[in-house]
């Protein structure tokens, strides 16, 4: 992949400067809700009327709900559950209900995760395993992203043997516009330490997590 730099920056501190993240911009509720009114306006719709009178502060709420995980951290989220424990075998936590949103259309991601470590002297509580996936999973994201966000955070947190991630979802950007395909579903997987370098450990974690996938 070539990087291609914006032929006016002259210095290597005005590159730097703008491939830096843009400071955040605050958004007031008021401000959001108008933009819903003007969607709706958009779409041919009177937001004035009974039924849509309150629809703005509705979609803001749950947009602002759908996305709590970016005003959620890892520190705030364990809270301490991180123990020193003699234990070395597979630990398995599947069938994580996992309700997201696709960054591209904002619909939504429904599925499920299974994930798995093999401890190196410290475990993590089980609730949280759920909670990291939870974090990750309300923000907007793409299938792929989340599932290494997932098995990065452990690996980073652990300093485990290893750990693998396997997350199975239906895309309603998929059921429900565009190709409109209902039933079909997206698996995503990240392996990392044992997992990715020993295909017994692989395999081992690959059948415990099989299942008939049924998202109805």
């Amino acid at each position: 992949m070539t990087l291609s730099i914006r032929p006016d920056l002259t210095s290597a501190d005005q590159v730097l400067l703008s491939l830096a993240p843009k400071e955040q911009q605050n958004v007031t509720e008021a401000e959001m809700m108008q933009a819903v009114r003007t969607l709706l306006i958009g779409l041919g719709e009177d937001p004035d009327r009974e039924g849509l009178k309150d629809t703005p502060k509705r979609v803001m709420k749950a947009l602002q709900f759908l996305t709590k995980g970016y005003d959620e951290s890892l520190d705030d989220l364990l809270n301490g559950a991180v123990f020193t424990e003699d234990a070395s075998e597979m630990v398995l936590v599947r069938d994580i209900d996992i309700f997201s949103s696709c960054e591209h259309h904002i619909l939504p991601i429904i599925g499920r995760a299974h994930v798995a470590y093999i401890p190196n002297g410290k475990v993590i509580g089980l609730s949280k395993i759920a909670r990291i996936c939870e974090m990750y999973a309300r923000r907007l994201q793409v299938q792929e992203r989340l599932t290494m966000q997932i098995a990065d955070a452990l690996l980073d947190l652990l300093k485990p043997q290893g750990v693998a991630v396997v997350i199975e979802a239906t895309h309603m950007c998929m059921v429900m516009r565009g190709v409109q395909k209902p039933g079909s579903w997206t698996v995503t997987s990240a392996m990392r330490g044992v997992f990715a370098e020993d295909a017994r450990t692989r395999e081992e974690f690959m059948n415990l997590i099989r299942h008939n996938v049924n998202f109805h």
